[in-house]
Formats: C-alpha cells, sequence, structure tokens
C-alpha cells in the first residue's frame, strides 16, 4: 500500500469470505473421505472415516489365538491408529495450502 492510498477493508472481507468457504469444503471432504490403516504385514486391516469413525475391522483367522489374545489387541490398535495417522495426513494435505493464508496457524477442531 502507497502513502495515502486507503485500505480496502471491502477487499480483505471477500478474500477472508473466500477463505472461508475454501475451508469449509475442504473440511466437508475430509468429512468424507475413508482412510484405510493395517498392522501385522496386513492381517489386521481398519477402514475409517477421516473423522475418526470405524467403518470396518478385517481380522485375518491366522492371527486368532486363543492363548494370545494380547497380540491381537495390540494389532488392531496398531491398524486403527495407522489408519488415524492417514486420516490426520489427509487434513494436512488437504487444509495446508489453506492454513497459510490464515497465517500458517493451526485450524481449531482438526
Amino acid at each position: 500500500m502507497q502513502p495515502g492510498e486507503g485500505f480496502d477493508f471491502q477487499q480483505l472481507m471477500a478474500q477472508a469470505q473466500q477463505m472461508q468457504q475454501a475451508v469449509m469444503a475442504a473440511q466437508q471432504e475430509i468429512a468424507e473421505s475413508e482412510v484405510e490403516g493395517e498392522a501385522g504385514g496386513g492381517l489386521v486391516r481398519a477402514r475409517i472415516r477421516a473423522t475418526g469413525e470405524v467403518l470396518a475391522l478385517t481380522i485375518d483367522p491366522k492371527v486368532v489365538d486363543p492363548e494370545d489374545v494380547e497380540t491381537l489387541q495390540d494389532l488392531i490398535i496398531g491398524a486403527l491408529n495407522d489408519a488415524m495417522a492417514t486420516a490426520q495426513n489427509l487434513a494436512a494435505e488437504r487444509l495446508g495450502p489453506l492454513a497459510g493464508g490464515l497465517g500458517g496457524g493451526a485450524l481449531p477442531g482438526l
């Protein structure tokens, strides 16, 4: 801005509204996305929505051992955590360019 020029508040508000619409669209896209995670080389697989809702859990019968329930529990936790990490990466990928327009700060609720 040059000395003597007025600040264009209306333009700033229009840009803020565009940014808000872009963020809302990205959040909706993320909420509708499904991601997968796995553990034990694919013996346990989890499919979740990027919001964290578990949609499916697949366990290969080879891993079911009544004498070793702890390993199965660990594999399930690992698959869910892998899926959640994928969901977080998806959100960062989709919202990353938009966060730059907000000064690079974190977006609340994500």
